[in-house]
């Protein structure tokens, strides 16, 4: 059980990076980021918000280990935080806001929970 919840979790992580990755300027429209006068956002989202996570969750399904897992779930919690921290400091849409953080907020807790070593 827990092995299939880390692999969804993984393919989550790839999927959703493909979206910045494959199609940056959807994204960053889904995200209410507005282009400027270059392409560098483009670039910054195919970075950060795609490349990242794709090789990310690349690197974790191919490793296979508990502690890959955790790590994972330590990137989501820094994620969560910095989307709760906007939620109280720069007023960005509530429930959309809300929602992805929810989202990397649970990916986070399963799998630090999950997968990091227990004391015996």
């Amino acid at each position: 059980m827990i092995g299939t919840l880390n692999v969804i979790a993984a393919l989550l992580t790839i999927g959703f990076g493909l979206f910045g990755f494959l199609a940056p300027a959807w994204t960053a429209t889904s995200l209410d980021l507005a282009p400027t006068n270059s392409n560098m956002g483009l670039s910054e989202m195919r970075a950060s918000v795609g490349g990242l996570f794709v090789v990310t969750g690349l690197v974790v399904l191919w490793l296979n280990n508990p502690m890959a897992y955790a790590m994972l779930g330590v990137v989501y919690a820094g994620a969560a935080l910095g989307r709760f921290v906007s939620v109280l400091l720069d007023n960005p849409p509530l429930i959309k806001a809300v929602t992805f953080g929810g989202i990397e907020l649970i990916l986070a807790v399963w799998l630090i929970a999950a997968n990091y070593p227990k004391s015996t």
